[in-house]
């Protein structure tokens, strides 16, 4: 092989591996939980659809990755050092020319699944300048909108490119809707982890606000929402009882068990949670969880 074939190799693994990093630590916060709700979702499933929509949400993640990153330099040398702008792997003028560059791209990619793929990738590119660069990031109610409108914008997008449809069944609606109403109420379970990253970094998020507050609440929510979950997909005696305890479970551990490690550990079962929540849908489509 050719110096220069080498060369070029080496420069291409050397930005997989940057742009992987970008996204590395959202691959359970994010892929699996609305890659496991637009399949359970979507009336259709195909294997070639499934691909695009995994791609089409690994670029969108990747654009906003690129705009948040840029801005949390300081506090990412804190909780995660080895993130692409943190690591010296990309400045940050880079990073913001990327994330311009991958808005343009996600809009391209979005053409060739419809106008309402387009117009939904159209909202989320506002959503991550809303978030970014209107610093709407850093106020706890406007944070937790932003990254509402940002989730289910993702689980819409890819669900029309699985359930290749140009609208939504009434199951579709409902499980956006719950999902949206799920993640406002509980997004936070996040930041607990990050409090000191942060707090460093000038942002307001509920466990700074209220540390004792937001304890008892995240006791409270979760299996609360899972007991009105459970109600509106109609699951069957023993998926409830399962369901709302692995809830109070997660509850329990974040008011009892609080330092950084264990705030991370906590966030874990939290995202293997809101998957439990995205797949309740399956009660209707296959009746999976009448038991």
């Amino acid at each position: 092989m050719s110096y220069f074939a080498t060369t070029t190799l080496h420069r291409a693994l050397h930005h997989l591996e940057t742009a992987w990093l970008f996204t590395r630590s959202d691959f359970k916060t994010i892929i699996f939980p609305v890659m496991i709700f637009a399949t359970v979702v979507s009336p259709r499933h195909n294997v070639l659809a499934l691909f695009c929509a995994l791609c089409w949400l690994w670029f969108h993640l990747f654009q906003f990755n690129a705009s948040n990153q840029s801005y949390s330099v300081h506090e990412d040398l804190l909780n995660k050092p080895w993130r692409p702008v943190a690591s010296g792997r990309i400045s940050v003028k880079d990073s913001r020319a990327l994330r311009w560059a991958l808005a343009v791209f996600c809009s391209g990619l979005s053409f060739l699944f419809g106008l309402n793929v387009v117009i939904t990738s159209g909202v989320y590119t506002v959503l991550v300048v809303m978030h970014d660069d209107f610093l709407l990031g850093h106020h706890p109610i406007f944070k937790n909108l932003c990254n509402v409108g940002g989730y289910v914008t993702l689980e819409l997008g890819s669900l029309l490119i699985l359930s290749r449809e140009s609208s939504l069944d009434g199951t579709s609606i409902k499980a956006l809707s719950c999902s949206a109403l799920v993640i406002f109420l509980t997004v936070h379970a996040q930041d607990f982890a990050d409090v000191n990253g942060d707090r460093r970094s000038g942002r307001r998020t509920l466990p700074i606000i209220a540390p004792e507050g937001s304890r008892i609440y995240m006791l409270c929510a979760l299996p609360l929402s899972s007991f009105a979950l459970a109600s509106v997909w109609s699951l069957g005696p023993l998926s409830s009882l399962l369901f709302v305890s692995m809830s109070s479970w997660v509850g329990i551990r974040y008011y009892l068990f609080r330092d950084e490690i264990c705030d991370q550990a906590n966030y874990r079962l939290y995202n293997i949670w809101i998957m439990g929540v995205h797949f309740l849908s399956a009660n209707v489509r296959f009746h999976a969880l009448a038991w």
